[in-house]
């Protein structure tokens, strides 16, 4: 994932490297403008970071090659979602409607008509639009976090999920009916390449270190793929080592050497060398292991265990899970994010019609708020970072 480079670069090179870098990243449609997109990063820092991390051209550069998730720390708003109100959007896959959820009250404010069979609300690249995937609908319905105002949808075939690549440029549709990796334009979502793929169930997914590829898990034939984000065209793939197997989220390590994979028929973690590929190993967290938070402080991991109502939790530096947190009377804890302070854990309960609010220092249950039938794919908004990856919210 990281790419070192031993050439030590002059003050003045640095400078114009930097300079460079942050004038490719500030163009264009559906781009973030120069102040957001590097708004965490002192010039020296990127400059830096440039020497280290050799990234996906056009990506903004790697803040702190030993923790990719540096400009992700309590309230550091950037300045295009400054002013956003705070607030948790709940895609209800039943009811088709996305429910509405003031993190201060606990209370659904408003609940609004989308597509059929709505999976997970996901802030663009840019931060400016939360992206409605209506996978049965055929359509991604468009809502401005700032007004709330609903656009008009935009069709889209079989969008289960959506992400973004680093550099802003494509969105990438995870069509699991479909079996393809569709890559759209990020801004007009018109399709550049459709690449099929051979797995059944295409779902989430995680870019490395230096954005040069991606991790993808397909839950249906319990396989996982290693895109190359550039070509568009798959590198790798292989079926986990475990009868049955259903991959679920994907998240990668602070430091960019792993990949930690929940899968929630092995009941765990598959942990993957994204750069060598070779066989993963296995972590037991608990039944049916489904999503995957890191900490505002990069220093855990959060794990839903859908099937036994509990969340794990994974600690990077020690390589063990130090924790589990059971929800009062179980539920069915499943796909979220953490508040932007970093205080609480918000999970749509998928097959109880709520969501849960799980405060982070103590793993005490705040709140359980009642929504639409089948809530899954929960955005909380805004989130720090510089701009997103997808799904409901993977910021760098």
């Amino acid at each position: 994932m990281r790419t070192t480079k031993a050439v030590r670069l002059p003050a003045a090179a640095a400078a114009l490297a930097a300079l460079a870098l942050l004038s490719a990243c500030s163009g264009g449609s559906g781009q973030p403008d120069e102040q957001a997109a590097h708004s965490s990063a002192p010039p020296q820092a990127q400059a830096q970071a440039n020497q280290v991390v050799d990234g996906l051209p056009g990506m903004p550069p790697v803040l702190d090659p030993h923790d990719v998730y540096a400009a992700d720390r309590p309230n550091n708003l950037s300045p295009v979602v400054k002013g956003f109100p705070s607030l948790v959007y709940v895609p209800n896959t039943n009811s088709d409607t996305v429910s509405v959820i003031d993190p201060k009250t606990y209370r659904v404010i408003r609940t609004v008509r989308v597509g059929r069979q709505p999976q997970h609300v996901v802030p663009s690249w840019d931060m400016k639009t939360l992206w409605v995937n209506n996978d049965l609908g055929n359509s991604l319905t468009p809502i401005d976090p700032k007004t709330g105002r609903v656009g008009k949808p935009v069709a889209v075939h079989d969008p289960y999920n959506l992400y973004f690549t680093p550099d802003g440029k494509y969105a990438i549709v995870m069509a699991s009916q479909d079996r393809a990796l569709v890559f759209r334009d990020a801004h007009t979502m018109k399709t550049v390449k459709s690449l099929p793929v051979t797995c059944y169930g295409v779902n989430h997914a995680d870019f490395s270190l230096d954005g040069r590829y991606f991790i993808v898990s397909c839950e249906f034939s319990g396989e996982v793929l290693k895109v190359d984000t550039e070509k568009m065209e798959v590198l790798r793939q292989e079926k986990l080592p475990f009868h049955g197997a259903m991959p679920q989220d994907v998240k990668m390590s602070p430091d960019g050497k792993l990949f930690y994979i929940a899968d929630m028929m092995a009941d765990g973690l598959w942990i993957l060398d994204g750069d060598r590929f070779t066989k993963p190993t296995l972590l037991h967290t608990g039944k049916g292991a489904h999503g995957l938070y890191v900490s505002r402080d990069s220093r855990v991991m959060y794990i839903s265990n859908r099937g036994e109502g509990t969340i794990s939790v994974f600690d990077f530096a020690q390589h063990r899970l130090t924790d589990k947190w059971r929800l009062p009377g179980g539920g069915s804890p499943d796909m979220g994010g953490v508040s932007a302070d970093g205080k609480v854990l918000w999970l749509s309960g998928r097959y109880n019609s709520e969501v849960y609010a799980i405060d982070t220092g103590t793993g005490r249950e705040l709140a359980r708020i009642h929504v639409g039938s089948g809530p899954h794919g929960l955005a909380v908004y805004p989130q720090p970072g510089r701009y997103s990856l997808g799904h409901t919210g993977v910021f760098r």
